[in-house]
């Protein structure tokens, strides 16, 4: 694994996300990095983080497969042309779609392990797909079609600051 999260490459403009920004301290805060040709990232649930006593609540496990798929989906990018994350301009993307699927409760209590492998990068696309494990059982598998951030996007919010 690399030692800097593909989140923590996110230009400060764009980096409020509830489930990544790091410029959002009340989020979650998510950190995903390469482990070979996959990426994963660890989710330590709270009590607060409940559906019906002992479970984790889906919308949580949702948002996970969301973030950790559009930062899978940046680093990929990168990959794709060649460039390292801190490269000039930046690629952030945000989710077209989001598919999730719930195999199995989720307990809560353990550490979540969310994984990735990159199906497809096309031009401005990139499709992800994801499983979220717990002490070594896929509890969810999903997918995130993730789009470029467009350019006149870029712009406004550069125009805000």
């Amino acid at each position: 694994m690399t030692d800097k999260a593909f989140q923590e490459y996110y230009p400060e403009y764009l980096a409020h996300c509830y489930g990544c920004g790091v410029q959002n301290e009340l989020g979650h805060q998510i950190k995903s990095h390469w482990d070979g040709d996959e990426s994963v990232a660890y989710f330590q649930p709270q009590p607060f983080h409940t559906s019906i006593p002992g479970y984790v609540y889906g919308g949580l496990l949702a948002s996970l497969i969301d973030c950790h798929g559009t930062g899978t989906a940046a680093a990929a990018g990168y990959r794709a042309e060649n460039r390292e994350m801190d490269s000039e301009p930046p690629l952030r993307y945000l989710t077209a779609s989001l598919h999730v699927d719930y195999l199995k409760p989720t307990p809560l209590g353990p550490v979540l392990e969310i994984r990735g492998r990159v199906k497809e990068v096309k031009g401005r696309k990139v499709v992800v797909e994801e499983w979220i494990v717990v002490n070594g059982v896929t509890t969810i598998k999903g997918e995130v079609v993730a789009v470029q951030v467009p350019e006149s996007l870029v712009r406004e919010l550069l125009k805000d600051e």
